[in-house]
């Protein structure tokens, strides 16, 4: 087109000054600019041909290039890309065509004005515009002036300038990271792709510069800048290497550079292959690589590149005597990269054995060295944990880590560096730590074992000097990101089982503690408690102690949370015990802390001194108003003084049981003796006795044994003599400081907290040894009492309110609750009779919700300033509030019995918030709305006694309680802390026993608003487990009443609820994989027991969604068959059972096996079987054709099998159904189908069920001529399952030998003896084998192996059920909050079935293909994507984009055009596109150029839109378009069938081809159609009428390239022959 246009212009004109001047006049479109390429092209030909207007032409060119050309130029570069608007610059696109078009035409120009002159004018005055502009958008401009202008130059003349203007475009491309985006880039991107490979071209000064400006030791480098560099380095690959034809001199060779020895270019190639995001980019590096084994193969020469440190195996070698090793070595390395590039696992694994090999070849066995550097390894394994598949990447970590548990490898710096780095980044993927399939709940993480055996491994290994310093890297990286439970637990876990070295210093500790520090932002406890006992025992095993002070020690044991791992009484504090008595002279010496005696350790001398150190009088302390103490030190100084007397402890023999307590005594001396002064000492500082109880406190609190009784504990018990030889001292000040108006500022409320706290732990440690009334906790108790009330009656004087004043009351109204609290949980302390005293009354006159006046106005900033450290006023007011509430609630428990149903009575004494309960419920709605939501528990528990009582009357009110309540549960399902608390007391008062007799008898809206909220907390326990796990346990333990004392409406509440019941039974979500991930984990934390000190510590809170049904099958259990409430319960129970499977059946026909309703339907069969035992006939008889009807249903394995499992239960249990039974086979084939299976399987347990029927002859006969029908069925499962049935009946009647059936012996045998003697090894006999085999047939006993295990774990199990949904039997026996009775039997099987393996007959060999696979060494033929590049030269032209880009890697390209544009659907625009780059097409032309944007597309043409030409050509546009291409010489190609198409096998493609593909769904039109030249068809065999339109473009491509390599190879053959 071009030339016919070139050719059009001078036929008019040939005054090409006339021409020129023309075109150079009027708006310079992109059309226009274009024409004057083409026309300065053609007069360019005709001179160089020696045609006409030679001279002319020079002054003309001049004319053009210095009075259009440039100032179009200079107007380009001063407007960045914008709009379409006229008054706007031109949107990015056109922008582009026109400057590359106008930069053509200036190359012509140049070319044609006679000499040098102008094209080093051009480029002189380009390259200023490039450095004023930098990396401005007018930078493009000048790019495409120097990009056309430059191969004009002369290379040596203009040497200069060309090393200049090299300089300054690889100064361009190598600033910055690479990261921008817009126009800066564009020109950047620019430099790269066309100026860059345009001036390395033109050789000699020119390449140098670029080649030194890449490859400088001095030049930037940013991993922005990689793809650009290898962009530039592909283009001028056959100029950077040595020409394998040239002359081998050693001259020769030193003229061009060799980028074979430089370590820049090859850390340039491994950033491309393993860190690059592109596949692009990662293209190009694996050309670079592969051109450089096959040139280093040709020239046949040595060559080595070493590192750039100076030492260590080189980058690259190259040996002429290793020739065929290192062309081994790099054809399976190249074959890796290229395969990894498909993130396809079935492709990629079986390439992974070829990975092995590369490391037997990189490895000397002689000298034990690197022959390859490692980089190379670690650039496959970057690129495997970088992909988007996470199967690929988990195949890539254990590839990785497997490594040394068959191989030697020796040290390399750069291995270490890659652990540290890009394995511990893929290693904090959780998914990777999944369990592998058929892998057990619990058993752990097969990637955790190996991360575990490689840390051990390896670290064993480093050199002693590297060792410190690898494991210090490896822990801080560990604190370098936000880390997930999981992979810090695991990491840890490898790192505390690393065998004891003395590595790490002060540095290490602090590392460790920054660790532990990032656990805490994990919500999972266990997890986060485990990975701290880990580390805890890697801080033992890899600490130096001679590097650290006990002070350090003891700063890090802090760092870790007592109440998650480090519990006194665990196996871990035990190891710190022997560690610390190990190495207690060993630790670095403090200078606070010198031994004063001889039997003195280190380890007693620093306790020794900070007891003292803390007990002493702070000498910063100022006044009486100073802040509480922070609780850290106490807690430090409590932990090491019991850690010294456990040391100690272990040391003693068994004569010096004495020695534990005198250390201990030495120890507490200080602090017993400033206790004792409390009582008599009113002048000791505040701040001591804060300390001093606070210490006490952690004391008590620390030496708790978890996990077993404090009785025998000798240090506890020690401890507690002598904190009770000082309670009269304590109590005593504690009392004063209390009622003596002393706490009077805010910071005074944490000290009111503390002393109450104490009093309650002194007020336990005296009911422990036995409670005395002349006591002196009593007596401090019965004043505190008094003087509380006194205090709150007084400030009722309606004074105006001070700070202290109201400080005060605060104080004393929490000291009334505390002994309130105390009374209540403490029977014994009941100071006054059931008569109402003076407390009593006084609470009960109490005015609720009271909120606090603010203090006076001259006393506001004393409260601001002390609030902005402590609590607020509203914080103080809440309190006060909570603490009423408190002492209400003992109130109404103590008088339950006088609170009235109604208020018409009132009983003396007077109590008015006890005998006024609608008031009380009032004012406690009134509290919820005023109390944030951690301060409503006591408000809850006062509502758990008033609604039972108020329920008939006020059904309203309690109704708006429900509700108040139930809005704070919904509020709070995200704060852990006081959310359990909350909800169990909720709980407790919605759904007691009483509330819910008394809805339930009145059916009113209280009733139905209670199922309302059991349904909500069903919803809510989907998204929070263990909610549903609080109610039904509450529930369940309400309504148990012991089997031998109950009353026949035992059970008349839990009736009215049995929906809870029946959704408890079938409860169970389908978690996403990361939940179901952690709950494994944490299944496997607890399977470890006690090895693992995080489960003593942490209680097991059973929120598991199996405790659910736990519950309530354990509840199930303990109802009685014989009870008639009992009975009904359970018979409705069964009745909704039945009623929800046919609701799952007809919700889904069809389930995918593990869905949610396979699952379900599997919960409800597993409760009709616990329920079985205790139905009666009757009952059966309303239930049984229900059961019969569900065994028709097309169900999943598991859900068959309980229901075959429970229809031979009721045959054998009552027999008079089977002519119901019989009577199942009599429905019609079509209705049968393959579901008469099940039935089938139930006659081959007719023992069983004929086990306790006198005369088996008559049923023994129907069954034989039951089954002998269905062994000649059409369906051969259905012949199998008749022939076991056939089987297993016949030898029952050979056993009771009947000879009525002797007539039938000749034909049952002979066809038993057939199926048996089945000759080959086709499928039919392996299946009857197996069938036979299958558990259900041959080991299951339906008696005998009736039991919660076989129903909930084994069958679940053999069945093939997702591991969720087996329940193991010791969950049954460690949940006892419903205890069974001792005499129950139905836990455990008794037989063979429990030691089986999974595996369905019909499903057995499943996998069995894989695992021989995966078991061969290495694949004899694997997949392979080839890179169809060729070793030829890059092309010169530089104006054609993708021809230009492709024939760098030198990419054939064929005259092919294939056009597309009636094509709708993305997914065949991307496939053609693959398909017509794969076989070389020179264009695809598609109606929307935008289609390649689409995902759909992409992922069909794998960036193959990368690499071959598109043009947009709309349909309304394509017949100007197939016109124009008939002019230049195309042959119009549709394909599509008409009555005149060719054959394909038949028609012979010429060279210049184009194929028209039509429309998806209507074809070619027909006015194209007229368009065409010839209409081709492919031939078929089949009925369908037509291919796919991707397919039948892609077979005539094919077709198209298989004629033209034919007709090249015959051209080939014939030149040869001449010759």
């Amino acid at each position: 087109m071009e030339a016919v246009l070139a050719e059009a212009l001078l036929s008019q004109s040939r005054d090409p000054r006339a021409l020129l001047a023309a075109l150079c006049r009027g708006e310079a479109s992109a059309e226009r600019v274009e024409t004057l390429r083409f026309l300065l092209q053609r007069l360019e030909d005709e001179a160089a041909r020696g045609g006409g207007g030679a001279g002319a032409l020079p002054e003309a060119a001049r004319e053009v290039a210095a009075g259009y050309l440039v100032p179009l130029l200079r107007g380009l570069r001063g407007r960045p890309a914008g709009g379409p608007d006229p008054g706007l610059p031109p949107p990015p696109r056109l922008r582009r065509r026109v400057l590359r078009a106008a930069g053509a035409a200036l190359r012509s120009c140049a070319r044609l004005a006679g000499g040098p002159q102008l094209a080093a004018s051009l480029a002189e005055e380009a390259l200023r515009d490039l450095l004023a502009a930098g990396r401005a958008p007018g930078a493009e401009a000048a790019v495409e002036v120097l990009a056309a202008v430059g191969p004009c130059l002369r290379p040596r003349e203009d040497a200069p300038l060309l090393e200049r203007v090299a300089q300054a475009a690889v100064a361009l491309v190598l600033c910055g990271d690479g990261d921008e985006a817009g126009p800066a880039e564009d020109a950047v991107a620019l430099v790269a792709a066309r100026l860059l490979p345009a001036l390395g071209q033109c050789g000699g000064a020119a390449l140098r510069a670029v080649w030194g400006g890449l490859a400088s030791p001095g030049a930037p480098w940013a991993p922005g800048r990689v793809g650009l560099k290898l962009l530039v380095l592909s283009a001028l690959a056959e100029k950077l290497l040595p020409e394998p034809g040239a002359d081998r001199a050693p001259r020769a060779l030193e003229a061009g550079p060799d980028a074979r020895r430089c370590w820049r270019f090859w850390r340039t190639v491994q950033a491309g292959l393993g860190q690059a995001e592109d596949a692009l980019t990662r293209k190009r590096a694996r050309y670079l690589l592969q051109r450089a084994v096959e040139v280093s193969a040709e020239l046949g020469s040595d060559c080595t590149c070493g590192p750039q440190e100076g030492n260590g195996p080189s980058l690259f070698w190259w040996s002429e005597k290793k020739k065929d090793e290192l062309l081994k070595f790099w054809e399976n390395y190249i074959l890796i990269m290229e395969t990894l590039e498909g993130n396809q696992i079935h492709v990629i694994k079986p390439v992974l054995p070829k990975l092995n090999n590369l490391f037997e070849y990189a490895v000397s066995e002689e000298n034990g060295c690197w022959l390859f550097h490692p980089s190379w390894h670690m650039c496959i394994y970057k690129r495997m944990f970088e992909s988007e598949n996470k199967i690929l990447t988990k195949e890539g970590v254990i590839h990785f880590l497997e490594l040394y548990e068959t191989k030697f490898l020796p040290f390399s710096l750069e291995f270490s560096e890659f652990i540290i780095g890009p394995l511990m980044d893929a290693l904090s993927e959780c998914s990777l730590y999944s369990r592998s399939p058929g892998q057990l709940i619990g058993s752990g993480s097969p990637l955790g074992l190996k991360l575990q055996k490689f840390l051990v491994t390896y670290i064993s290994l480093l050199p002693e000097d590297i060792k410190s310093s690898f494991l210090l890297k490896f822990i801080k990286k560990m604190t370098s990101r936000n880390w997930c439970a999981i992979p810090i637990l695991f990491l840890s876990k490898a790192l505390a089982n690393v065998p004891r070295s003395k590595v790490l210093g002060i540095e290490g500790l602090l590392a460790l503690r920054d660790v532990i520090h990032c656990t805490m932002i994990t919500h999972q406890i266990l997890l986060r408690g485990a990975a701290q006992c880990y580390l805890l025992q890697t801080a033992m095993n890899l600490l130096d102690v001679e590097k650290v002070s006990l002070s350090d020690v003891s700063t890090f044991l802090m760092s870790l949370r007592q109440e998650e791992s480090l519990g006194r009484g665990t196996s871990l504090w035990t190891e710190l015990c022997d560690w610390l008595g190990v190495n207690e002279s060993c630790f670095k010496q403090s200078p606070t802390c010198r031994p004063v005696g001889l039997h003195e350790t280190s380890l007693n001398a620093y306790v020794k001194t900070l007891v003292q150190e803390y007990v002493k009088s702070p000498s910063w302390e100022t006044g009486e108003s100073c802040l509480m103490p922070d609780w850290f030190e106490a807690k430090l100084v409590a932990l090491m003084i019991l850690l010294a007397v456990d040391v100690e402890g272990m040391k003693t023999q068994y004569g010096e049981k004495r020695r534990a307590e005198n250390i201990l005594r030495i120890f507490l001396d200080p602090l017993l003796d400033a206790l004792m002064k409390f009582g008599t000492n009113a002048y000791m500082p505040l701040l001591k006795t804060d300390r001093c109880l606070q210490l006490l406190l952690k004391l008590l609190h620390t030496s708790m044994l978890k996990g077993s009784s404090t009785q025998d504990d000798e240090v506890f018990t020690v401890l507690q003599n002598f904190v009770m030889s000082t309670t009269e001292s304590v109590s005593e000040f504690i009392l004063r400081r209390l009622t003596m108006n002393e706490l009077s500022s805010i910071s005074d409320l944490d000290r009111c907290h503390l002393y109450l706290t104490v009093l309650t732990e002194l007020i336990n440690l005296h009911l422990k040894v036995g409670w005395k009334r002349g006591n002196p906790i009593w007596r401090v108790i019965s004043l505190l009492k008094n003087a509380s009330i006194r205090h709150l009656q007084e400030m009722d004087s309606g004074q105006e309110p001070t700070l202290g004043s109201q400080i005060q009351r605060v104080v004393s109204m929490a000291a009334l609750a505390m002994v309130c609290e105390a009374i209540d949980q403490k029977p014994e302390l009941q100071l006054d009779s059931l008569n109402a005293g003076p407390m009593e009354k006084f609470l009960s006159s109490l005015q609720l919700n009271q909120t606090l006046q603010k203090p006076q106005i001259e006393e506001q900033s004393r409260f601001f300033e002390e609030s902005s450290s402590s609590q607020g006023w509203g914080k103080i007011v809440a309190q006060y509030i909570h603490d009423q509430w408190v002492c209400l609630s003992f109130l109404l428990k103590k008088y339950h019995t006088l609170i009235p149903a109604t208020e018409s009575e009132i009983l003396e004494p007077f109590l008015p918030a006890v005998q006024m309960p609608v008031r009380t419920l009032q004012s406690a709605l009134e509290a919820l709305t005023i109390l944030p939501s951690d301060q409503v528990l006591p408000v809850f528990h006062c509502m758990k006694i008033l609604v039972p009582k108020l329920l008939n009357s006020s059904e309203s009110l309690c109704i708006e309680s429900f509700d108040m309540a139930w809005k704070i549960i919904s509020s709070l399902s995200n704060t852990q802390l006081i959310f359990w608390p909350n909800l169990k007391a909720f709980v407790q008062f919605v759904f007691d026993n009483r509330v819910l007799t008394i809805a339930a008898k009145i059916k009113g809206q209280a009733y139905f608003k209670i199922k309302e909220i059991m349904y909500k907390i069903i919803e809510m326990s989907a998204v929070k487990s263990g909610v549903f796990n609080t109610l039904i346990s509450y529930c369940c333990q309400s309504w148990i009443v012991s089997a031998s004392n109950v009353s026949q409406g035992s059970l008349s509440s839990a009736k009215n609820y049995s929906e809870l019941i029946l959704e408890a039974c079938i409860f169970g979500t389908v978690f996403r994989r990361d939940q179901r991930l952690i709950q494994d984990v944490q299944t496997f934390i607890e399977n470890l027991g006690r090895d693992c000190a995080a489960n003593a510590v942490l209680e097991n809170t059973k929120r598991e969604d199996h405790y659910v049904r736990i519950c309530a099958i354990k509840f199930l259990c303990l109802l009685d068959g014989s009870n008639m409430s009992h009975k009904l319960f359970m018979e409705d129970l069964a009745i909704k059972l039945l009623d929800k499977d046919e609701l799952v059946s007809k919700s889904k026909i069809s389930y995918y096996v593990n869905s949610l309703q396979h699952r379900v339907k599997n919960r409800i069969w597993q409760t009709l079987l616990v329920l079985f035992p205790r139905f009666d006939q009757n009952f059966v008889t309303g239930i049984i054709d229900r059961i019969f009807q569900a065994g028709f249903i097309n169900n999943q394995a598991s859900v068959k099998y309980f229901i075959e499992w429970i229809i031979i239960l009721i045959l054998h249990k009552f027999p008079q159904f089977l002519p119901k039974f019989w009577d199942c086979f009599s429905y019609g084939e079509e209705n049968l189908k393959t579901s008469i299976c099940t039935f089938l399987s139930v006659l081959s347990h007719l023992d069983i069920i004929t086990e306790n029927i006198p005369e088996k002859k008559l049923i023994l006969k129907r069954a034989l001529v039951i089954v002998l029908q269905w062994c000649f069925n059409h369906n051969f499962s259905v012949r199998l399952y008749a022939l076991v049935a056939l089987k297993k009946i016949w030898n029952i009647c050979k056993t009771l030998r009947i000879e009525e059936f002797d007539a039938l012996t000749s034909v049952i045998e002979s066809s038993l003896h057939q199926v048996e003697s089945m000759h080959g090894a086709g499928n039919a006999k392996k299946n009857w084998q197996r069938i036979q085999e299958h558990f259900f047939f041959a080991t299951f006993h339906p008696l005998k192996d009736y039991c919660l295990e076989t129903i909930f774990y084994i069958l679940p199990r053999l069945s093939g059920l997702i591991e969720d949904e087996w329940i193991a039997i010791d969950k049954f026996t460690k949940f006892t909050d419903v205890p069974l009775d001792a005499g129950f039997q139905w836990y455990l099987s008794e037989t063979q079935l429990c030691e089986l393996k999974p595996g369905d007959w019909s499903q057995q060999d499943i996998g069995s293909d894989s695992v021989e696979a995966d078991s061969q060494s290495e694949w004899s033929n694997i997949q392979r994507k080839v890179i169809p590049w060729k070793n030829k030269d890059p092309e010169s032209d530089l104006e054609l984009m993708f021809q230009d880009r492709a024939a760098k890697l030198g990419k054939s390209i064929n005259r092919l055009i294939v056009v597309a544009s009636l094509i709708d659907k993305p997914t065949n625009l991307g496939g053609l596109c693959r398909t017509c780059e794969i076989f070389g097409a020179s264009v695809l032309v598609v109606g929307n150029l935008q289609c390649v944007k689409d995902r759909q597309f992409q992922h069909l043409s794998v960036s193959a839109e990368q690499w071959l030409p598109l043009e947009e050509v709309k349909p309304p546009q394509l017949t100007d378009y197939l016109q124009q291409k008939k002019t230049e010489g195309y042959t119009i190609i549709g394909v599509e069938q008409t009555a005149k198409s060719v054959d394909l096998t038949q028609y012979c493609f010429p060279e210049k081809s184009l194929l028209l593909l039509g429309n998806e769904r209507e074809g070619i039109p027909p006015d194209l159609i007229q368009q065409l030249d010839v209409c081709v068809e492919i031939p078929q065999q089949g009925i369908i009428r037509s291919l796919n339109v991707h397919v039948s473009g892609a077979l005539l491509v094919w077709e198209y390239t298989r004629q033209q390599l034919l007709g090249r190879g015959e051209t080939t053959s014939r030149s040869l022959c001449l010759i």
